[in-house]
């Protein structure tokens, strides 16, 4: 695992700080605010960067920038497109890319939405098989494909796939990659260098941090693939609002700040929770005993603030969390407040009654392992 995350002689630190900023102007602010426009002045031929306001935006110009220059440091040819969520990002490379009598392969034990996906894409005529991530086990049903989907570490039971070997077999077969990085953030994994196509996130988690945005992304290089997307974009409409893609953008300067105090945490977590009495089948990657430990430590430059782990019963899941006093039982993950669900109490993900995702947040890390160690003992009698 890299420890600086310096690429090109710039650390993430510095380059989180920076990245997107235009140029300085004398007596403007050095982030411009939110430009909140439907149209723009345009006389004569529609021509200009600027001309209507589900086609272009100046603040999202500027945060396509920053997360293109996070997730593609120094290389050119990079194009970022931000979406109004996650699934809008998702949305438009699946959509945009595969036609009626494609294959795709996506993750069985992924995001719990893409079931739904699934069932809209067969109902286009696309094939869809699945494969979980651990083993690269996707590996086995590539041949024909036209996009590999790849969610590594998985959500949520954190496996890893190695993103280099299965990148290297779709390009040999002649298929898309596209990696989904949320878990991981551009600090934690770069697909683009590890081979992939394109790289896809929910800005809503880890990389805005605060659980007051929905957005998302696709990062890539192939003109054509990202034109397809960008013009997905402009026919579903699935765009962010200014005052949401300036948020995110001042928030992306503290990223590297939380990605590791996160980090750091959820690893003292994980840690206290494998030593725990009770065999709670810890997973995190960055745990030197986690099976995806070696994978992770190749590709991986961080491992996340994610760690799950399971308790015997539903009803012991649901004492843990009414015991927890510093994190807030809710949905998601990556903000600053630490946050922990029953994850089955959503239906869709293969997992147990008592299996608990925990996001880790930016409180003391000490306080944090002590709290969440009090719940335990107490869901225990």
């Amino acid at each position: 695992m890299s420890s600086t995350g310096e690429s090109n002689g710039v650390g993430d630190g510095t380059r989180a700080v920076r990245a997107g900023l235009p140029e300085p102007v004398k007596h403007e602010p050095t982030l411009p605010g939110p430009v909140f426009a439907a149209h723009y002045h345009l006389p004569g031929d529609p021509t200009g960067p600027y001309t209507y306001g589900r086609d272009e935006n100046p603040t999202w110009t500027h945060l396509e920038r920053a997360i293109g220059e996070l997730e593609a440091p120094g290389q050119d040819g990079v194009e970022t497109l931000v979406f109004a969520s996650g699934m809008a990002a998702i949305s438009s490379v699946v959509f945009s890319q595969l036609r009626a009598g494609d294959a795709v392969v996506l993750p069985s034990d992924g995001y719990q939405v893409l079931p739904l996906v699934r069932a809209q894409l067969e109902a286009y005529g696309i094939e869809v098989r699945t494969a979980p991530t651990a083993g690269d086990a996707q590996l086995d049903v590539l041949d024909g494909a036209k996009l590999l989907w790849i969610e590594t570490p998985s959500n949520p039971g954190l496996d890893v796939c190695d993103v280099r070997r299965l990148a290297e077999a779709a390009r040999a077969r002649g298929a898309l990659v596209a990696v989904d990085n949320t878990l991981a953030t551009p600090l934690g994994q770069r697909p683009l260098e590890l081979g992939a196509d394109f790289s896809v996130a929910s800005g809503t988690k880890q990389l805005t941090g605060h659980g007051d945005i929905l957005l998302g992304y696709v990062t890539g290089r192939d003109p054509a693939a990202m034109a397809a997307v960008r013009r997905w974009r402009k026919i579903v409409g699935a765009i962010p609002g200014p005052m949401e893609a300036w948020l995110a953008h001042r928030s992306i300067a503290t990223l590297q700040l939380r990605v590791d105090r996160q980090n750091a945490s959820a690893l003292a977590v994980a840690e206290a929770l494998r030593d725990w009495p009770e065999d709670l089948g810890v997973r995190y990657p960055g745990l030197t005993s986690d099976r995806s430990y070696k994978i992770a430590s190749q590709q991986m430059h961080r491992y996340g603030c994610v760690v799950s782990f399971s308790l015997p019963t539903r009803a012991r899941a649901d004492r843990f969390l009414d015991a927890l006093r510093l994190v807030d039982d809710a949905t998601s993950f990556g903000g600053v407040r630490s946050t922990a669900e029953r994850r089955g109490r959503w239906g869709g993900d293969a997992v147990a009654e008592g299996f608990i995702r925990l996001s880790v947040g930016a409180e003391d890390p000490g306080d944090l392992v002590a709290d969440v160690l009090a719940a335990l003992d107490e869901s225990a009698k």
